[in-house]
C-alpha cells in the first residue's frame, strides 16, 4: 500500500457550485419530475452551501412559509433517488445531503471537527487494488466503502 505523506485536503469546494439552477431543473425535468418551489429553493440552498446540509437547515434557510419540514424530507427523499443528492451521517443520526453532480455518484470522505461540526472534504481515497483485494480476501462482491474522520480543528484545539 503507498504511504503519501500529506492527504489531500479541501473545503468543499465540489464543481456543482458551477450548476446553475437552470441546469439543475432541467436534471428533474428529464426524468419526468416537476421543478416544484420548494425543489427549486432546496437546490438553490444545496447550489449554494458548501458543506453537507441537514433537513433542518435546509428549512432555516428556505424562505418564510414556503414549505414545512415534511415537504423538505419528501424532496431530500426524491432527490436521493433520483440521484441528484448524496446523503451523509457523520454518526450523530442526523441524515445530511449535498448535490451530486451528474454522472458522479458523488463518493468522496471527509472530516468533521466534533467541536464545531467543520467539515473538510478529503480528495484522497482508497485504491481500487485494495478495495479488490478485501472484496476476493472475503468472497464478497460489489465491495464499496463510506469514511468519515472526526476530530477537533485547529480552531477548537486554540479554544480549549
Amino acid at each position: 500500500m503507498k504511504r503519501h505523506a500529506k492527504i489531500k485536503t479541501h473545503v468543499h469546494a465540489h464543481s456543482h457550485k458551477r450548476q446553475t439552477l437552470s441546469a439543475l431543473a432541467n436534471r428533474l425535468r428529464r426524468q419526468s419530475r416537476k421543478i416544484t418551489g420548494p425543489r427549486a429553493a432546496i437546490l438553490e440552498i444545496l447550489r449554494k452551501h458548501p458543506h453537507p446540509l441537514t433537513n433542518k437547515e435546509i428549512l432555516a434557510a428556505m424562505p418564510e412559509g414556503l414549505c414545512d419540514l415534511a415537504t423538505i424530507y419528501r424532496a431530500m427523499h426524491l432527490l436521493q433517488e433520483l440521484g441528484m443528492v448524496k446523503r451523509f451521517d457523520f454518526g450523530d443520526g442526523t441524515a445530511r445531503f449535498e448535490l451530486v453532480d451528474e454522472g458522479s455518484d458523488g463518493h468522496h470522505h471527509h472530516l468533521v471537527c466534533t467541536g464545531c461540526a467543520k467539515v473538510v472534504e478529503i480528495e484522497e481515497c482508497f485504491s481500487h487494488e485494495l478495495q479488490k483485494r478485501v472484496e476476493a480476501e472475503n468472497g464478497f462482491r460489489g465491495v464499496t466503502h463510506k469514511l468519515e474522520f472526526f476530530g477537533l480543528c485547529p480552531g477548537c484545539q486554540r479554544r480549549k
